[in-house]
């Protein structure tokens, strides 16, 4: 949904304010799930609303070949209170206004970190239980950040993340990426990225990830090595996935596993299948198991529907 130029002058949201002279995007996606769930006490029904969320995006022109741009990103639990019991069902997602050129893009505020961004679309459970966020270190969405990401230069793109830590007592992180081919899959057969993290939200992470395709089927690979900054947790891993485009269906299987120094391993299996009802809307299900050292194993058996606006 766009608002074009018009006498209105402001857009309020949230108890903040745009200027309508700007092109403004409103968009958003509901996901919710029906599942039984185990977490190792006994299986359970929940309904959840998996990342939903609504945010306005745009741009404004400044000069030849300079925009300011900005977004605004909100989380909503669109099923029930937290797991806290808060009523406060809606959290912040990416936020940030900066720069776009012939230079790229500079942004500041609430974003995710180059390692995150660098993963694309290799993850086939994102936002589900089977996300890769539950056994690798480095999905971060930090505030008091500056991004960059460079343009397009016959495929290959840089991205780099400062983050500044508030406290004279810490230290600023940063990421950085190296990035080839289109994350979508659509302008490339193949994506590749090399990303690392120093000292961001308490760990030093190496990441690698590539995802290709062959006509039906995609197939993706991730390798991370990750420490504590405080050198107390140690740990590599890798993740492998498939997924087979059948007319409106897609069949997907991921595996992913952590081994860490003090043998608290940590891995997960999932397989799920999605069929697309038009361009917006798909339902789904998905089983996702983890198998933990030391600790009892978790499962998760869900259905649910995805609309994008």
């Amino acid at each position: 949904m766009k608002f074009a130029k018009s006498s209105l002058c402001l857009v309020l949201l949230s108890g903040l304010s745009f200027n309508a002279l700007a092109e403004v995007d409103i968009y958003g996606k509901a996901n919710v799930t029906v599942q039984s769930s185990d977490d190792g006490e006994g299986s359970f029904t929940e309904i959840k609303s998996n990342a939903s969320r609504f945010g306005l995006k745009g741009s404004e022109k400044i000069s030849d070949g300079l925009e300011a741009v900005y977004k605004f990103e909100f989380q909503v639990d669109v099923s029930d209170a937290d797991s806290k019991g808060d009523d406060d069902n809606i959290s912040a997602r990416n936020q940030y206004v900066g720069f776009k050129g012939g230079f790229g893009q500079v942004v500041i505020g609430r974003n995710d970190t180059a390692l995150k961004q660098a993963q694309g679309k290799l993850d086939l459970f994102n936002d589900l239980e089977g996300d890769i966020k539950n056994t690798f270190k480095g999905e971060n969405r930090l505030g008091n950040s500056v991004s960059y990401a460079s343009n397009s230069y016959e495929g290959f793109k840089v991205l780099a993340s400062f983050i500044a830590e508030d406290d004279v007592d810490a230290k600023n992180g940063y990421s950085v990426a190296l990035t080839y081919g289109d994350a979508g899959l659509k302008k490339s057969a193949v994506y590749a990225a090399i990303a690392a993290d120093s000292e961001v939200n308490g760990y030093d992470v190496v990441r690698a990830t590539v995802q290709g395709k062959i006509e039906d089927f995609r197939l993706g690979a991730m390798y991370q090595t990750q420490e504590k900054v405080d050198g107390s947790a140690e740990a590599d891993g890798y993740l492998v996935n498939a997924a087979y485009l059948m007319g409106s269906n897609t069949f997907k299987v991921q595996y992913q596993t952590m081994d860490f120094d003090d043998s608290d391993d940590k891995s997960a299996i999932s397989v799920g299948v999605d069929h697309k009802l038009n361009k917006n809307l798909k339902v789904f299900g998905f089983y996702s198991s983890f198998d933990i050292d030391n600790n009892v194993d978790q499962d998760y058996l869900g259905l649910g529907m995805e609309y994008k606006f």
